[in-house]
């Protein structure tokens, strides 16, 4: 793979991003693919693969190195289902080679559905890999490969967080999309696998970005159900969020190991701290989850626009990053793409 060429002083000297609204913009969601091997009930409606089309890695490189000259510190590599990607650990060692503009390494993460993990995990360490998140919607077997439609699922994906978390991928961090009726039951199943597995475990309120229609407020478990439940188990203590612009309200127990998060963008909406943008798997810039409009960055850089354009233009971007999301508010329209062609 081509190194990467060192960032021209131009680039460097732009501004950092920061939006209308004030907020400074230091976090990059990639989604390097669409494709998934599970077919999670509450995500997909089907069976079908990738609607979008990918970029090769050198082009992602690029475009992820021109968000760090603006001041971007941390990375997330998403999908569909990242490790799929053919590349992928030459894409984390070339990331893990960035320093951001303050001269530190790059803050580098990657969210999975685990099920590739567990051959992968020290590969992804020895590449440069900080974190890896996994996503999770239950504890025991028969829900967990209901809601996958993949048999024997469950145990590949707790060996996979296992691997993790020797290979030190740590803090290793559970992500479970919550629905009523559906696998709220698993609640306090996952307060006690956070315990007895050393794992952040973050439940997040479900939000309308599936494929079909299943989205209802009543569907939704919010933040303080989640805490009453589990405080009626185990003892929690409330924690100071990492830093300001951190999504989730964190509770650690007070009498043992594991921590519990919780991310409530439908009840608790964070939107005056948010510092994210997102990059899709075809190169388009959305700067909320519930855009209605995209940005073609790539098609920008195939037509030839040096660095110092796709920097601007991506200043011009942000500037325009939505105030706040509308859910639940009457005229409310869900966007264009789905959580798995957006990148979580």
């Amino acid at each position: 793979m081509a190194a990467i060429s060192p960032i021209a002083d131009s680039v460097a000297a732009q501004p950092r991003l920061t939006d209308s609204h004030g907020r400074v913009i230091h976090d990059l969601r990639v989604s390097i693919t669409d494709r998934c091997n599970y077919k999670c009930v509450y995500c997909r409606t089907g069976e079908v693969g990738a609607q979008y089309p990918e970029l090769g890695i050198d082009e992602y490189l690029r475009l992820i190195r021109l968000f760090v000259s603006l001041g971007v510190t941390k990375v997330r590599l998403t999908g569909g289902e990242p490790l799929l990607r053919r590349g992928l650990i030459d894409l984390v060692r070339e990331l893990a080679s960035l320093r951001t503009i303050h001269g530190e390494p790059l803050n580098l993460a990657l969210t999975t559905n685990g099920h590739l993990l567990e051959s992968l995990a020290v590969p992804l360490r020895d590449a440069g890999l900080h974190r890896v998140t996994v996503s999770m919607d239950a504890v025991d077997a028969p829900t967990f490969e209901r809601i996958t439609r993949i048999p024997g699922s469950f145990e590949t994906v707790l060996r996979g967080v296992r691997a993790a978390r020797e290979a030190g991928l740590t803090p290793v961090k559970i992500n479970c999309v919550l629905l009523r009726g559906f696998n709220d039951d698993q609640v306090e199943g996952f307060a006690h696998f956070a315990r007895r597995e050393d794992v952040v475990v973050r439940f997040i309120e479900f939000m309308p970005l599936e494929e079909g229609r299943l989205w209802t407020p009543e569907i939704v478990v919010p933040l303080k159900e989640i805490v009453l439940r589990i405080s009626r188990i185990l003892p929690l203590i409330e924690l100071a969020p990492n830093e300001p612009s951190e999504t989730a309200r964190r509770y650690g127990f007070s009498d043992g190991p594991g921590e519990i998060g919780i991310i409530a963008p439908v009840t608790q909406a964070f939107c005056g701290a948010c510092s994210r943008v997102r990059l899709t798997s075809d190169g388009k810039v959305r700067t909320c989850l519930f855009s209605q409009v995209e940005h073609d960055l790539y098609g920008h850089m195939r037509a030839g626009e040096s660095d110092e354009e796709l920097s601007s233009y991506i200043h011009r971007i942000v500037q325009g990053k939505e105030a706040r999301h509308h859910i639940g508010e009457p005229g409310f329209l869900k966007p264009s793409r789905s959580m798995v062609h957006i990148g979580g």
